[in-house]
C-alpha cells in the first residue's frame, strides 16, 4: 500500500530563548537568542546530509526559526509546514519573586501527569487533553502525509509526550525524558497497511537517538537541566524540594 514503509522523524527543541528579556510582551512570540542562533545552526551542520521530505513547526517563532536555520543547509529544502497541534502545553498561572522560586516551581512540571484530572501548572492544559492534540496531529502526519524523512521543530512538552507516545508508556514516562535546547531526536518508525484494510497503521516505533546536541554532543558543559538553563539559575545538580503551588 502507497505510504506503507519505514519512516523517520528527526524531533527536534527549539533553540535558546529569552522569556524575561524587557522587550517581551507575550511569551508566545519569543524569538531565538543569539544562543539560540548557534544552537539551530549547530543542528544545521549535523543535519545537513539529510534530505527530509517534509518539515513541520509549531508556528511559534522560536520553532519557525530553529526550523528555517535547519533547512537552510539543505539542497533542496521542503516548504515549512506549520501544524499548531503540535504548540507547547498551554501553561497555567503561577507566582514567584525570582527566577530561582519559579523555576522551583517548575521543577516537577512534568511529574504525575499520568494522574487523573492532572494539569500543566494550576489552571494550565491537562495533560491527557495535551497528549490527545499532539497525538493526533502526529498521526495525521503519518497516515494523510506522503513522506519517508520528516524534520519536526516542536517544544519541551511536546516532544516528551511524542517520546511517550514512541515507547508505548504514554504519560507515564514524560517526566524522564530531558529535552535540552536545540536538541534532536530520532524516531523510527514501521507503517503498514491496517488489518481491517482500510488506511494505515504503526506496527511499531523505535527510538534510535535521544537528546542529542549537536553543539555539544557529550554534554560537559551541559550540567543543568535545560529549565535551569532558561532562567539561568543553578541548583547545584540537586533538584529543589517540591513546593506547594
Amino acid at each position: 500500500m502507497d505510504g506503507a514503509g519505514r519512516r523517520r522523524i528527526y524531533l527536534m527543541r527549539h533553540g535558546h530563548v529569552d522569556y524575561f528579556s524587557p522587550d517581551i510582551t507575550d511569551p508566545r512570540d519569543v524569538s531565538l537568542t543569539d544562543e539560540g542562533c548557534r544552537q539551530a545552526e549547530a543542528a544545521r551542520d549535523a543535519l545537513h546530509n539529510i534530505e527530509f521530505d517534509i518539515a513541520v513547526c509549531s508556528g511559534l517563532p522560536r520553532t519557525v526559526q530553529t526550523a528555517q536555520t535547519v533547512l537552510s543547509g539543505q539542497n533542496t529544502p521542503p516548504a515549512l509546514i506549520v501544524r499548531e497541534g503540535l504548540e507547547e502545553l498551554k501553561s497555567g498561572w503561577l507566582t514567584a519573586s525570582s527566577r530561582e522560586e519559579l523555576a522551583a516551581r517548575l521543577a516537577y512540571s512534568f511529574d504525575g501527569a499520568s494522574e487523573p484530572g492532572a494539569a500543566f501548572l494550576p489552571d494550565g492544559e491537562l495533560f491527557a487533553d495535551a497528549e490527545a492534540r499532539i497525538i493526533a496531529s502526529l498521526e495525521d502526519l503519518v497516515f494523510n502525509d506522503k513522506w519517508r524523512t520528516a524534520l519536526i521543530v516542536a517544544h519541551e512538552g511536546v516532544n516528551r509526550i511524542a517520546l511517550g507516545w514512541s515507547t508505548g508508556g504514554g504519560l507515564a514516562t514524560i517526566s524522564s525524558f530531558e529535552q535540552d535546547l536545540g536538541c534532536i531526536n530520532l524516531i523510527d518508525l514501521d507503517v503498514t497497511p491496517a488489518d481491517d484494510g482500510a488506511g494505515l497503521q504503526i506496527e511499531r516505533m523505535l527510538i534510535k537517538a535521544l537528546n542529542v546536541t549537536p553543539y555539544d554532543f557529550l554534554k560537559h558543559g551541559l550540567p543543568r537541566t535545560s529549565l535551569e538553563h532558561l532562567f539561568d539559575v543553578d541548583f547545584g545538580g540537586v533538584r529543589p524540594k517540591r513546593q506547594e503551588y
